[in-house]
């Protein structure tokens, strides 16, 4: 557990980390202090970045099951202690850590007897099981027991719907929550004539993401809910002198591409994948959520298309500007 002393300065805005603390693999903690605010701007900040912390986070869990040894839910397997049902409410507390988008295919195939554990999941590289030990059923004979399972990643809580398929696959209720909690309050003071707030911020995570991480999560994705805002006046005169959709490469590139043979230049674009340029995490996650694999799919994108992604950032189109420049310039000088 680390904790340290809090001490406020009185003139520039500030935060702090004053205790982290690890109470298990699933369940970590953390309270944080901004100060100096103003009187009423500790409410504005603590509402705001509790609903991003419990609502705007995405997490990673498991959404579908699927066996051809299930009937149906409600249904029990001779040589498993659990029902079909449990074995599904074990899997939706499966925690999982993921670092990008999509729908990932995962297994279970485990013969029995024996206790069957989150360690037994095979896993796509891009996600690991945060605590292995989670149970999930107990095979009490020596039968096989094999599970398909959907993983996607998503915010909030989806109810699971109605399955009305004939596969033998069964949804399962998603809590895609990374932040179990998050408490906040006020401590007033009088600094000379002015009154002054501190604002105590407590995050409980599920260990998937430290609550330093979810602050910062739950701080950059409020900031890119407010830039469009701040882009208004722009925006609007844009779409006021330019009603005809401009193209990424095409109000940029377009004339460095079409003075060759378009085919051929269109064949090697396709064949040059984002994953070869120097594109920020954030950014290529967007990009990659969106279906834009190549520098063609980006080039066939125009700046508002780019904009309407979610977390993408106006700032974020300029950067993608100078690297399609490098990029042709590479390729086509």
């Amino acid at each position: 557990m680390v904790q340290e002393n809090v001490i406020i300065s009185t003139r520039a805005l500030q935060w702090k980390c004053v205790e982290l603390r690890t109470d298990s693999k699933r369940l970590y903690y953390g309270r944080f202090i901004l100060a100096p605010l103003m009187k009423g701007q500790a409410d504005t900040i603590g509402i705001a970045m509790r609903r991003a912390l419990l609502g705007e986070i995405e997490g990673t869990c498991i959404i579908r099951a699927k066996s051809e040894k299930i009937p149906h839910e409600y249904s029990t397997i001779i040589g498993i202690q659990e029902s079909v049902h449990e074995i599904l409410m074990n899997l939706k507390e499966i925690v999982l850590r993921n670092t990008l988008y999509g729908t990932h295919d995962a297994f279970i195939c485990v013969k029995g007897p024996g206790y069957v554990t989150a360690q037994y999941i095979i896993l796509p590289p891009s996600v690991e099981i945060v605590d292995n030990t989670q149970h999930i059923a107990n095979l009490t004979e020596p039968i096989n027991l094999c599970i398909e399972l959907k993983i996607t990643r998503n915010r909030g809580y989806h109810i699971k719907t109605p399955n009305n398929s004939q596969d033998r696959s069964y949804p399962i209720d998603a809590v895609f929550m990374l932040v179990r909690n998050a408490n906040h309050s006020i401590h007033s003071y009088v600094n000379g004539n002015e009154k002054q707030e501190i604002r105590f911020l407590e995050i409980w995570t599920n260990g998937s993401l430290t609550p330093k991480e979810a602050l910062h999560e739950a701080s950059q994705n409020l900031i890119d809910l407010f830039i469009p805002f701040l882009h208004a006046e722009e925006e609007n005169f844009h779409l006021e002198n330019n009603q005809h959709k401009d193209t990424l490469p095409l109000f940029t590139f377009h004339g460095k591409l079409t003075k060759q043979k378009k085919n051929k230049k269109e064949q090697t674009l396709k064949s040059i994948f984002i994953d070869q340029s120097e594109l920020p995490p954030r950014v290529y996650n967007c990009l990659k959520r969106s279906n834009i694999h190549t520098l063609l799919d980006l080039l066939n994108n125009s700046k508002k298309d780019l904009i309407k992604m979610k977390h993408f950032r106006m700032e974020d189109v300029k950067h993608i500007l100078d690297i399609l420049e490098l990029e042709i310039e590479k390729h086509f000088a």
